[in-house]
C-alpha cells in the first residue's frame, strides 16, 4: 500500500484504520489482535485513537491486544488525541489543553497502549481557553523525554492552525478534519487549501459521512447516491463505498482516509479503492451531485 510522507522519518499507510468505536466491537483480546493484524497484512499500519473514546475504554482495549503480541509496536504507528475533558469523568463537557493535562493525559495513553512512546500526538480540538505557551511546553517536554515523536490537530481551522504553529520550533505534521462528499465544509472554508499550501497531508474522518449517505433522505444524500451508483457502474466496483473512498484518495490534498469499522468486508472495500481509477470528469460529477448545482 501506498505510504504518505509527514515528515522526516515518518510515514502513515495510505488508510488508516480508526478505533473510535472499538469497545462496541465486542472484540475478545484475541479477536482485536487478529483484527490488528489483519489490518496489516493489507498495508493498513496506522491507528487512530483518542484518550476519550469508548469512555476511556478504546486505548486499554487495544493496549491489552497488542500485548498479546509486542512486536507487533514496531510495525504499527499509533496516533492519539487529548484536551476534551468528558462528563462522565469530570461532571461537565469541556476542553483541556494546559501542560499539566496534556502530559497527564499522554502518561495515561502510554499506560494503556504498554508502549513507552506515542508516534503522533493530536490536540483533539480547537481550545477557546487554550494557551499556545502551555502546549508548547508540553510538546517539547513529551518530544525531550521521548514520549511522542510528532504532533499535530484535528478539527483546525486557519485561524487555530497558524496560532499554535507560531509557537512551536517544529512543524506540526498533520490535521485531522472531517471530509466526505456529503460534508464539503472543510472544501469550502479554504482548511483543505491550508493544508496543500503547508504540505500537511490531513487525516480525514467520517469518510462515508457515519453513514448518511447510505441512509439519509434528503436531498444532497438522494443525488449523491445516484452519482455515485452511476460512477460505479463505470468503473466496475463492488459498492459506493469504494467509490467515496476513491473520491478522497485521487484528489491532490493526499488525503488519509480513516476507516472506522470492525468489519473485515467494509476495510476490504476501503482497500480496493485504492485502484479504482477515478476521472476527472467523476469526480466533479460526484461533487456537483452533492452541491446540487454546476461549479461556478
Amino acid at each position: 500500500m501506498e505510504r504518505i510522507r509527514l515528515a522526516d522519518g515518518l510515514t502513515f499507510s495510505r488508510l488508516i484504520h480508526g478505533c473510535w468505536r472499538l469497545a462496541d466491537w465486542g472484540y475478545s483480546r484475541e479477536q482485536l489482535l487478529s483484527l490488528i493484524e489483519f489490518c496489516l497484512e493489507r498495508g493498513i499500519t496506522t491507528f487512530d485513537h483518542a484518550d476519550i473514546y469508548g469512555n476511556y475504554t478504546c486505548e486499554s482495549r487495544f493496549g491489552e491486544a497488542l500485548a498479546l503480541k509486542p512486536s507487533l509496536r514496531a510495525r504499527i504507528e499509533i496516533v492519539t488525541k487529548c484536551g476534551i475533558k468528558l462528563p462522565s469523568k469530570y461532571g461537565m463537557k469541556l476542553y483541556d489543553t494546559s501542560k499539566n493535562h496534556i502530559i497527564a493525559s499522554v502518561e495515561q495513553s502510554l499506560r494503556h497502549f504498554h508502549t513507552d512512546y506515542i508516534d503522533v500526538l493530536l490536540i483533539h480540538r480547537p481550545d477557546p481557553f487554550m494557551n499556545p505557551e502551555e502546549v508548547a511546553e508540553a510538546f517539547l517536554q513529551l518530544k525531550q523525554d521521548g514520549k511522542v515523536r510528532y504532533f499535530g490537530v484535528s478539527n483546525f481551522k486557519r485561524s487555530h492552525w497558524d496560532m499554535l504553529q507560531s509557537y512551536l520550533p517544529f512543524p506540526l505534521v498533520t490535521n485531522q478534519i472531517e471530509v466526505s462528499a456529503y460534508r464539503l465544509e472543510n472544501f469550502e472554508d479554504g482548511t483543505l487549501d491550508l493544508c496543500l499550501e503547508k504540505r500537511v497531508p490531513p487525516m480525514v474522518w467520517s469518510p462515508l459521512a457515519g453513514g448518511a449517505v447510505f441512509s439519509a433522505n434528503d436531498e444532497r444524500a438522494v443525488r449523491l447516491r445516484g452519482a455515485l451508483e452511476q460512477v460505479r457502474e463505470e468503473l466496475g466496483a463492488e459498492t459506493i463505498d469504494e467509490v467515496l473512498y476513491a473520491w478522497l484518495l485521487v484528489h491532490p490534498a493526499r488525503m488519509m482516509p480513516i476507516v472506522g469499522s470492525g468489519k473485515r468486508e467494509r476495510i476490504e472495500r476501503a482497500v480496493r479503492a485504492l485502484s479504482l481509477p477515478l476521472s476527472r470528469e467523476q469526480w466533479f460529477a460526484i461533487l456537483q451531485s452533492s452541491m446540487g448545482h454546476d461549479v461556478p
